[in-house]
């Protein structure tokens, strides 16, 4: 408060100094590069004021200026200029581009650095890209932004999450990189409000070796919007409003060709068919018609920023609300976001940063992704029933399957919420001292509250022997989560210049980290009340405690690190950046706890050596490397050790006891998963720095993973809350080139436009897998058969294993010359005897593909004309593989209308086998469900008006700007599935389709109002 008002007393004083000194002149002005082209929002500030105000979109800004003044024009990636005011009414500006201030943007870790002495592979995602874009979540900005990184939807649900993987999948275990925002780490990035972004920075290679055994896949640092000193108070809001749809439905047949092709099957199997009378089937039921929706979207966001001469603050809120596109309001997201920050400089040499933020958020789901999941079901449940029967109610889906049900019913009776209250927050202290040194204290730390409430009523009744009957009493399902974490940084600087050519940055520091949490798992049976809204454990007549079987639920992890890092240039043409780091965690035993993981890197600008000369067609050109070592330690905590944390049963007294018994074996012997990694790259630009081209190439190996093996079964490790040890045992390389060029144009006073391309290309080996079967399966397929998917020596981490077929048995003869496959005869798959025993089996399964892709890419256009803008980015994967599972297969359930160009009879087609309810392998695992998963996206494509600078004036504002937009406009691929960007994450077995829920198309309106 004592601030606000100094602030308030300080513009008093300011208005009278004014006063006295002359009065103000209404000054128009005009800011533009050196090219010509028009600055928007470069701060023009009175000097010693705060008195000010920035350029519209044609670079224009008008401003009452006192006699005897100078005004100073400050923005990003230029040089600050200052202008004495010589009562000249018209003025006319122009930036020079700076450097070094353009790269103080870019966040290396704790610090800064001008891009220009970058040794390492770092990329940045601006503000104005998010602003663009408009996303609903954080990770859909990167998605063919930065080379390198790869985004894969885990659903397109209201609030779900994404994958995110830097430069390839280097372990079977947690692969996700480290976020840090404002220094604080975030694990969910559904609790940050995109409009609050300022920037991102992905540090993809040894440079994050900074921060340590966290670093291990990369580091993406998302900084906040923050106040503006010397400005006055600002307010932006920006708001949109949508509508979403699903992107593709899946031709399944109608009920005349589905009882067409059921009557066939039966035959076939001897058995009579069950529709003798196809005319009085008709369509039937669509049952994706039923279950798909037009969903609603909005968002509304608001900041206030501003500051004075020694202080800044910025305070925003926004509410975000989404429907789903199957369920409609049966699937929900909203969350609200509050956002504060505040920088003071208490002494000219001791500073405070300060930021706070506050996230509410309530998600309701369906079942997805799944056997038995909403979309699985509207894709197998037969068209031949109708929603509801004759009495109105829910029609009983008898017949297909324990699985199969009516997904409306299912729908109408799915009754959840996962309420989240999350507070992160940073303070941090910096003080220099003796001219070349800064000491720094930085305390984060998050708080979250997770409430989770399920409701299962009773009566539920949706078939014989369905799994998803509930023919006993009310339950009501309460899981609370409670976690924390701190970080505690404190380092120190010293960064001075000898002989005005060697530049040298030295930094000590040490990092305490801590995260904590408990889980409580209660189910109460027979609980009062019919609904959701009334269900509650106080009245039921009995409620199971989670901790009166296993014990308490709760972990707590630690880290302690110290860590040292010299940068070092001469002329800011040769360069030199090196890191050691010790690090200890809590997840090792005492013998191993401690790891020393070093890093370097190197870099040499060339064009500003002295033979290099001036050159328009090549003006910067800067080589680099890096190497480094760095840690993994995620795994749960305690794992050397034995700890009482599973079900235990024991008889006492003769009477049967709960209790607890020994969890996961514990191994004394685990210690740091170890990640090697090397980057080769240059940096340049081209033509006046109109083109810039950066390449990489990189390789990255994964030794002693920390992965859990197969064991016996005789070890008790199939007990309840019991598990095999985590072992060191298996390698993991992942190597490939990124590319990324932009071109941005000038062409008049009123046009230009910006270009930008950027591939990856991956190739992902595992090098030893150290059990005894020499690999870790994964994912499921079907019912009995062995698992889909595999981390295997040789092959890409997760490769699909299963049988490979060649074709088609068109005659008796083919059967008969074959190796022996059971149950096959004429219209089967024929499968290929890879070992040539005579029978096909188990040793014949191969690698028959692969979730990883061999390529991504992302293309990025933008245009200006007059008070129009456009832009558009797509995003491409090839190469990556999906398997086909959302088919059901049994006797009676729908099929999609490919089976329409089924086998029935000698030469009429080798591509789909015949339909039968006989006795077949056609089921079995093959690259039959196999697909190419590659697919090219327009991710978005938006059009924006902004008002002009006179009729800005007029209102008072600095911005209006409306646009239309439409995310996720159409996708080329010949995936048969709903969505081929969508996964289950999984690094092994993550590429199995049951009923993805496809990301939907949203149509938005918006505008950005700033004042």
């Amino acid at each position: 408060m004592k601030s606000i008002l100094s602030l308030i007393l300080f513009g008093l004083i300011s208005t009278g100094l004014f006063s006295q000194t002359g009065n103000a002149i209404r000054v128009t002005g005009t800011v533009t590069d050196v090219s010509g082209m028009p600055l928007p929002g470069v701060n023009v500030i009175v000097k010693g004021t705060t008195t000010g105000t920035s350029t519209d979109f044609d670079g224009l800004f008008t401003l009452d200026v006192p006699a005897q003044s100078t005004l100073v024009f400050s923005f990003l990636g230029f040089q600050t200029q200052e202008l004495a005011f010589n009562n000249t009414s018209d003025l006319s500006i122009q930036m020079i581009e700076d450097a070094s201030t353009l790269d103080e943007v870019v966040v290396v870790g704790y610090g800064t650095q001008k891009k220009k002495e970058i040794t390492g592979a770092v990329s940045v995602v601006s503000s104005e890209t998010i602003e663009n874009q408009n996303p609903v979540r954080i990770e859909q900005a990167l998605q063919g932004r930065v080379a390198g990184v790869n985004i894969s939807s885990n659903s397109g649900s209201p609030g779900s999450a994404s994958t995110i993987s830097i430069r390839g999948i280097s372990t079977n275990g947690d692969n996700r990189p480290l976020i840090l925002v404002d220094g604080a780490v975030i694990e969910d990035l559904s609790v940050i409000n995109p409009n609050d972004i300022e920037s991102i920075n992905v540090l993809k290679d040894a440079t994050a070796g900074i921060y340590g055994v966290r670093a291990a896949n990369g580091v993406i640092l998302i900084t906040t919007k923050g106040g503006r000193k010397n400005t006055d108070l600002r307010v932006d809001i920006d708001s949109y409003v949508g509508l979403q749809e699903t992107t593709r439905k899946l031709p399944v047949l109608n009920a005349t060709e589905y009882g067409a092709i059921i009557n066939e099957a039966y035959v076939a199997g001897n058995q009579a068919p069950p529709f003798p009378n196809l005319a009085s089937l008709g369509q039937g039921t669509n049952w994706q018609d039923e279950v798909f929706r037009q969903a609603l979207l909005s968002d509304v966001n608001a900041t206030v920023y501003g500051g004075g001469e020694k202080s800044a603050y910025s305070v925003g809120a926004g509410y975000l609300d989404q429907d789903g596109i199957v369920g409609g309001g049966a699937v929900n997201f909203n969350r609200f976001t509050g956002r504060g920050s505040y920088n003071l400089d208490i002494l000219e040499n001791l500073k405070l940063s300060t930021t706070a933020i506050y996230t509410r958020s309530n998600r309701k789901t369906l079942s997805e992704n799944a056997l038995g999941s909403v979309l699985f079901n509207a894709v197998n449940m037969a068209p031949t029933f109708n929603v509801r029967d004759q009495n109105g109610d829910f029609t009983i889906a008898n017949g297909l399957g324990n699985e199969v049900i009516n997904p409306i019913a299912q729908i109408a009776n799915t009754f959840n919420s996962n309420e989240v209250d999350k507070i992160t927050g940073t303070v941090g202290l910096s003080y220099s001292f003796w001219d070349h040194f800064t000491a720094e204290s930085r305390y984060q730390f998050n708080y979250s509250e997770v409430r989770g409430r399920s409701f299962l009523p009773a009566g539920l009744n949706f078939g014989d022997g369905k799994v998803f009957n509930n023919l006993g009493v009310n339950q009501y399902f309460v899981d609370d989560s409670f976690f924390r974490d701190y970080t505690f940084d404190n380092f120190l600087t010293y960064k001075n210049t000898f002989a005005d050519n060697h530049n040298l940055t030295i930094l000590l520091g040490m990092s305490a980290f801590k995260t904590s949490g408990e889980f409580y798992n209660f189910t109460g049976r027979d609980v009062p009340g019919s609904t959701f809204e009334e269900a509650s454990l106080e009245g039921a007549g009995e409620v199971i405690d989670s901790r009166d079987i296993s014990g308490p639920n709760e972990f707590d992890q630690r880290l302690l690190s110290y860590f040292t890092r010299v940068q070092y240039n001469y002329k800011e043409r040769y360069l030199l950046s090196a890191v050691v780091r010790r690090d200890g965690s809590s997840n090792f035993g005492p013998q191993n706890k401690f790891g020393y993981f070093p890093s370097a890197s190197i870099g040499w600008v060339v064009s500003d050596e002295p033979f290099y000369g001036s050159s328009d067609v090549l003006s910067f050109f800067k080589m680099r490397a890096s190497y480094g070592i760095l840690g993994n330690d995620r795994i749960g905590a305690f794992g050397f050790i034995s700890t009482l944390n599973a079900e235990g049963t024991y008889v006492f007294d003769n009477e049967l006891v709960n209790g607890v018994a020994a969890g996961q074996l514990s191994n004394p012997e685990i210690k740091w998963e170890r990640q090697k990694t090397f980057d080769v790259g240059f940096d340049s630009r081209l033509f006046n720095n109109k083109i810039d081209l950066t390449v990489d190439y990189f390789k990255r190996r994964t030794d002693d993973l920390l992965l859990v093996p197969q064991v016996s079964g005789i070890l008790g490790v199939y007990a309840p809350g019991a598990g095999a040890p985590i072992v060191n045992a298996g390698s993991v390389e992942n190597s490939g080139f990124e590319f990324s060029i932009s071109y941005d144009e000038y062409i008049s006073d009123d046009a230009s436009f910006n270009l930008s391309y950027n591939f990856t290309t991956l190739k992902n080996e595992v090098l030893a897998v150290g059990n005894e079967s020499g690999f870790i399966p994964g994912g499921s397929f079907g019912f009995g058969q062995e698992a889909p998917a595999r981390m295997e020596a040789g092959f890409p981490i997760g490769y699909f294993y299963g049988l490979q077929t060649n074709g088609i048995f068109q005659s008796q003869a083919e059967v008969d010359a074959h190796a022996t496959q059971a149950d096959a005869t004429l219209g089967d798959l024929r499968y290929v005897d890879q070992n040539n025993d005579g029978v096909i089996d188990g040793d014949d399964h191969i690698n028959i593909g692969d979730p990883i892709p061999d390529v991504t890419m992302g293309l990025n256009l933008g245009f200006n004309y007059k008070n129009f803008d456009f832009t558009a980015y797509a995003f491409a994967s090839i190469g990556n593989d999906i398997v086909r599972s959302y088919d059901r297969n049994q006797n009676l359930t729908n099929k999609t209308n490919y089976v329409l160009d089924r086998w029935t009879g000698p030469g009429s087609t080798n591509a789909y086998p015949r339909v039968t309810i006989g006795p077949n392998s056609n089921l079995l695992f093959s690259d039959f469900y196999v697909e190419d998963g590659s697919y090219l996206r327009l991710q978005n494509v938006q059009l924006g008006y902004s008002l002009g600078s006179d009729v800005l004036d007029q209102l008072g504002i600095r911005k209006l700007r409306f646009y239309i937009a439409v995310t996720n406009a159409f996708t080329l691929s010949e995936y048969n599935g709903y969505d081929p960007s969508a996964s289950s994450g999984a690094p092994i077995g993550g590429g199995i389709d049951q009923g993805f829920y496809p990301v939907p198309r949203t149509y938005t309106a918006g505008m950005n109002f700033k004042f």
